[in-house]
């Protein structure tokens, strides 16, 4: 199925979690957010959160500064 990852369209398997589809980016959870739709999904719950057709997903790692 076809979902948006951070703005680029993505063909994921039926039925993928939002934790697969964060592992695909080949970096750790550590440090990281995701929001699906515009809504931020705690990272305890991306074992369970099925992503359906259309969805948007962001996934922005926390930076440094000052």
């Amino acid at each position: 199925m076809r979902v948006s990852l951070n703005g680029t369209a993505c063909e994921i398997a039926e039925g993928d979690s939002l934790q697969e589809v964060v592992a695909s980016l080949g970096r750790g959870a550590r440090g990281l957010a995701a929001a699906v739709n515009g809504e931020v999904i705690p990272a305890s719950q991306w074992p369970s959160y099925r992503l359906s057709p259309g969805d948007r997903v962001e996934v922005l790692g926390a930076a440094q500064g000052g």
